[in-house]
């Protein structure tokens, strides 16, 4: 059961990051009667790489600069189109996000092989949530 939710919740993300176009570097409105934009940039760091680029089983992290206060990156894997890898992580300038930034490119589903991932950077503005930025990258066997 707990699988399924994943998946299901894997697959959410990967519909909202398919329909998601753009560099590094986007502005994002929220909502209400008045629009605010909000600056952000992130850059995909490789803790464990030899080579420069992403790998199945290694870790991986983001550099994150903006200018809102309580910013998220979702990362998502796909092997032939099949979710195999997905996690979250916030990027708080201050101590209220206490867990890891690093997430490990492997999963129960993905034990090896290439994967096609996305990094998404949001935020969450009331009821809405925001898109600052998508990343997209390679993570090779």
């Amino acid at each position: 059961m707990l699988r399924r939710h994943i998946a299901i919740l894997a697959l959410i993300f990967t519909f909202v990051l398919t329909g998601l176009e753009g560099g590094q570097t986007l502005a994002a409105r929220s909502g209400g009667g008045g629009h605010t934009t909000a600056s952000a940039t992130f850059s995909l760091v490789l803790l464990d790489s030899t080579d420069g680029s992403a790998h199945w089983g290694q870790r991986v992290t983001f550099n994150v600069t903006t200018d809102v206060s309580e910013p998220h990156v979702n990362v998502v894997c796909a092997r032939n189109g099949v979710v195999v890898y997905g996690a979250t992580t916030g990027f708080y300038a201050t101590y209220l996000w206490p867990w890891t930034r690093v997430m490990t490119l492997s999963s129960q589903m993905w034990t090896g092989g290439d994967a096609d991932c996305t990094a998404m950077l949001w935020y969450a503005d009331g009821r809405n949530i925001a898109t600052l930025g998508t990343l997209a990258f390679q993570a090779a066997q």
